[in-house]
C-alpha cells in the first residue's frame, strides 16, 4: 500500500452515509484551499453514460499531437488512483499526490464528504498549480451536481451518448438521466452532443435553447461514415474528410471519435494533429487485446484474450457489434464476465443473446459490491446463454476457452473494478 492510499483510507472515512448528490460540500472545500478552479487552463467537459473516456483519450492525443501540454482528469482507475490525474501529459508522481490529498483532509478537517470531492479537489489543486494549455475533465456521476461541475466557464461541453444507468442517482428514465449530463452546459458555451436517443437530444435541445449556448448534433451538424480502412467526417465546413480508422477497436468508436474531432475543430486544433491523434489514442479495458501474462499463459495454443470494463447495456451492445465484426475470422467467442450488484445483468447479457458465447461467470475479488458468480450466471442462463461459474480468473478463462473450442477467442467483461484486477493480476 502507498502512502497515498493511506490517506485515501483515512478520506474515505469521511463519506457520508448515504450518497446526495451536491456541489455544496465541493464548494466549501474548494473556498478553503483558495478556489483553484477559478485558476485553469481553458476547459474541456465531458460528460455522458458511455464513450467519455475514450472521447478524451482521443482529444488527448490529437492535443499532444498540436503540441500542447494537457491536463487529464478520468475515473474510475484500474490499478492505481494516479491514473486519474494526468499532469501537462504525465501521470501523477505519488509524491506529489499524497501532499495534495494531505492538503485537502487539512483543509476539509471532519467535515462529511464523499471520495470522489474530495480526490476532485486534490486534482483541481494541482491541475492550477501545475502550467499547461488544456484541461480535459470527465465528469464523475451525471453532471449537474457532479463534483466537477463547479467550472462555470468550460472553453468546449461535451456529452457523448445518454443510456440508462445509475438509476439510483440519476433517475429511471433516459430524459431524466439527459436532463442531469445536460447541468455542465453553460450559457453561450458550444456543446458537442454524441449520438443520441430522441428522448435524450429533446432534452439536451430545451436546454440550449434557454441557454443561448451553440449545440454541434452528431448526424445532423456532423456525420461520420466509415469509409475502407478509416471514416469520412463532414461537418465544420468539411465536406467528406478522409480520415485514418481510430486506434480503438469497434465501430462505436468512430462514433466517439468523430465527437472528438467536432470537439478539437472548436479547440482550432490543426488537422493534421486530429488525424495523428486519431490513431495514437490509447485507452486502457476498452476492447483491449491482451498479449502477455499469467492469465495470457491460461489459454490453449492459439487462443486470444481480450478485456473491455463496459458495464450497461448500451455499452454492451455497441462491445456485441465490435465482437460481431471480430468474429469474420472465424474464431468462436466465449465471455468471462463479473459485474458489480447495482448493474442491470439481465440487459447486459441480452446484448449478446444473437452471438450465443458461453459465459463463465465469476465474483470480482475483493469487491464488497459485487455480484456473485452464481447470481451472474443465472442472468446469463436467463439470457439464453449457456453459462457456468468458476472460482477464479485464471480458472474461468481455461473453462471458457474449452467451452468455447479451438482457437477461443475468450473476452473478460462487465465491469471496469474487474478490468482492473485482470490488468493487476496478468501484470
Amino acid at each position: 500500500m502507498t502512502t497515498s492510499d493511506l490517506v485515501l483510507e483515512r478520506l474515505t472515512r469521511l463519506h457520508p452515509k448515504k450518497i446526495d448528490l451536491s456541489l455544496g460540500r465541493m464548494e466549501r472545500l474548494l473556498a478553503r484551499l483558495g478556489h483553484p478552479e477559478r485558476q485553469l487552463p481553458p476547459v474541456v467537459h465531458v460528460a455522458g453514460t458511455n464513450g467519455k473516456g475514450s472521447t478524451v483519450a482521443y482529444l488527448r492525443a490529437m492535443a499532444e499531437a498540436a503540441g500542447l501540454k494537457v491536463h487529464a482528469y478520468t475515473s474510475p482507475h484500474l490499478v492505481r488512483f494516479n491514473e486519474r490525474i494526468r499532469l501537462a501529459g504525465s501521470l501523477i508522481a505519488e509524491e506529489a499526490l499524497t501532499a495534495l490529498l494531505e492538503e485537502c483532509e487539512r483543509a476539509n478537517g471532519e467535515a462529511p464528504i464523499t471520495f470522489f470531492e474530495v480526490t476532485t479537489a486534490a486534482a483541481l489543486l494541482a491541475f492550477a498549480r501545475t502550467p499547461a494549455d488544456l484541461l480535459l475533465l470527465e465528469v464523475g456521476l451525471g453532471g449537474r451536481l457532479d463534483a466537477t461541475n463547479v467550472v462555470t466557464r468550460p472553453r468546449v461541453a461535451v456529452i457523448t451518448p445518454v443510456d440508462l444507468d445509475h438509476k439510483e442517482f440519476l433517475g429511471s428514465t433516459v430524459a431524466a438521466i439527459a436532463g442531469e449530463k445536460a447541468g455542465i452546459m453553460k450559457p453561450d458555451v458550444p456543446t458537442v452532443l454524441g449520438p443520441q436517443s430522441r428522448e435524450a437530444l429533446e432534452v439536451f435541445c430545451e436546454r440550449a435553447d434557454l441557454l443561448d449556448a451553440p449545440l454541434l448534433v452528431a448526424g445532423a451538424d456532423f456525420t461520420a461514415r466509415r469509409s475502407g480502412d478509416g471514416f469520412t467526417f463532414t461537418g465544420a465546413g468539411r465536406t467528406g474528410w478522409a480520415l485514418p480508422r481510430p486506434a480503438l477497436p469497434g465501430n462505436h468508436q468512430i462514433e466517439n471519435a468523430a465527437t472528438a474531432v467536432a470537439a478539437a475543430l472548436l479547440l482550432d486544433l490543426p488537422e493534421a494533429a486530429i488525424t495523428a491523434g486519431l490513431t495514437a489514442a490509447e485507452w486502457p479495458a476498452r476492447l483491449q487485446r491482451l498479449t502477455r501474462g499469467p492469465l495470457v499463459r491460461a489459454l490453449p495454443a492459439g487462443g486470444e484474450l481480450w478485456l473491455d470494463g463496459g458495464h450497461n447495456p448500451h455499452a454492451a451492445r455497441a462491445l456485441a457489434a465490435a465482437l460481431e465484426e471480430l468474429a469474420a475470422d472465424g474464431r468462436p467467442l466465449a465471455l468471462v464476465s463479473g459485474l458489480i450488484s447495482t448493474k442491470d445483468a439481465a440487459g447486459y447479457f441480452g446484448a449478446f443473446a444473437g452471438l450465443q458465447p458461453p459465459v463463465v461467470a465469476v465474483t470480482i475479488p475483493d469487491e464488497a459490491a459485487a455480484r456473485p458468480a452464481a447470481d451472474i450466471a443465472a442472468a446469463a442462463a436467463a439470457a439464453g446463454l449457456a453459462a457456468e461459474t468458476a472460482p477464479d480468473l485464471a480458472a474461468a478463462v481455461t473453462l471458457a476457452a474449452a467451452l468455447a473450442g479451438e482457437r477461443a477467442r475468450v473476452l473478460i467483461c462487465g465491469s471496469l473494478y474487474l478490468a482492473g484486477k485482470v490488468l493487476a493480476e496478468n501484470g
